[in-house]
């Protein structure tokens, strides 16, 4: 049976320093998987004063996605930080267009899932949590349809990792008991891969080394998440 993941989030970074190891092991698997952001991540660091930001880091995102061997690549074309609730509809709007455009091009018999950020999003950023919900809108309304929609994976943070609130910029939960996550995938074979995917993203380089500064300490590289 054919699998189709369709991984959403808000910017170009995000599935490349959230679950990059999990994309490519689906993928390696036999899985398709489409990648889709909100936005172009223009409003992030430019360390290197582009003066189209947007289009560098779409670029970045191309990239990783190439690496990560991803079947399609699409950009919602939404506003950076400036995400509210009617952008919210409308991305649901879009990503059930996309969703329903692929499918109708495979006969072949099917398992679709879905993965973004749990429902907090993840570093409690509000593009996050919108993607987020848009893809839990698109899962839900679908599954109480289409028999062979089965899985919505949301990417979350363990205890151990974030053991506190942060409120240093935005509130940012702390993390999941063990006994909370659901699913736990050891990615360790994946690790010089992530790597140059994490890498892929230079203009946000600054983010990019404190996940490869975690990558490099970690014996083993675990993505964690709930499943709906």
């Amino acid at each position: 049976m054919k699998k189709i993941i369709f991984a959403i989030f808000a910017h170009p970074d995000d599935e490349s320093f959230g679950c990059p190891g999990t994309i490519m092991s689906e993928i390696d698997a036999g899985a398709d998987v489409h990648l889709i952001t909100l936005t172009a991540g223009e409003a992030g660091t430019n360390p290197d004063n582009h003066p189209d930001l947007a289009t560098v880091r779409l670029e970045e995102w191309r990239v990783a996605g190439d690496l990560m061997k991803v079947t399609s690549q699409h950009h919602l074309g939404f506003s950076d930080g400036k995400i509210g609730n009617i952008d919210m509809i409308n991305a649901t709007s879009k990503i059930r267009h996309i969703v329903d455009e692929v499918i109708s091009q495979h006969e072949d018999e099917l398992s679709i899932e879905f993965m973004s950020f749990e429902l907090g999003g993840l570093t409690g950023h509000i593009d996050h949590i919108a993607a987020s919900r848009a893809t839990a809108q698109v899962y839900y309304s679908l599954k109480s349809k289409d028999p062979r929609v089965t899985k919505l994976r949301l990417r979350c943070l363990p205890l151990e990792q974030q053991p506190e609130v942060d409120t240093g910029w935005i509130f940012m939960d702390k993390g999941y008991a063990t006994t909370e996550i659901d699913e736990s995938i050891d990615v360790s074979n994946y690790r010089e891969r992530i790597i140059a995917v994490t890498k892929a993203h230079h203009t946000q380089r600054g983010d990019g080394e404190i996940h490869l500064e975690r990558i490099a300490k970690s014996p083993r590289l675990i993505e964690d998440f709930l499943l709906r």
